[in-house]
């Protein structure tokens, strides 16, 4: 299995056959976190994140649902997410959410409503500082010194006389 970015809470979804994307909401469980040091923000979704788990709960409306006026209004309710990760459950026995799980909804009976992004978003750490390579580093912004950026107070070249 190639590497996969695992999912977490404010997620970006879509349907397939809605007109706007939603964000996941974790409901199911609230100890395991991943890319946060402050354990806060990105709960782990898994295939126990089912039912009505989005924030606004809608992807507007459903191209399923026609009406002589146009469609009905989508009310996604997820019976069942495919792709999880098997390897690692959580707490609350749920299997870990991939970037390319799929979820199910009442309405398609298929997989229908995927990931646009995962939630999660890089945050370098004084360790990604340390093992940056300052030649690469150079050349990618030459506007930072990497050598200033290792010292205690980054600034102090500033108070120089």
């Amino acid at each position: 299995m190639s590497q996969k970015e695992i999912v977490v809470q404010g997620a970006t979804c879509q349907c397939q056959f809605g007109f706007q994307t939603d964000k996941l909401k974790v409901l199911t469980q609230k100890k395991h976190y991943v890319n946060d040091k402050e354990g806060s923000e990105k709960l782990i979704a898994s295939d126990k994140d089912i039912g009505m788990t989005f924030e606004k709960n809608t992807f507007d409306r459903c191209k399923l649902q026609p009406t002589p006026g146009g469609y009905l209004p989508c009310i996604p309710a997820l019976t069942q997410w495919t792709k999880q990760y098997p390897d690692m459950v959580l707490i609350n026995e749920g299997k870990v959410l991939l970037e390319d799980s799929k979820g199910i909804c009442t309405i398609s009976g298929s997989p229908c409503i995927s990931f646009v992004k995962t939630g999660q978003k890089g945050q370098p750490s004084q360790q990604n500082v340390d093992n940056a390579d300052e030649a690469t580093q150079s050349q990618v912004n030459p506007m930072v010194n990497m050598k200033e950026l290792n010292k205690k107070d980054p600034y102090q070249f500033l108070n120089a006389e």
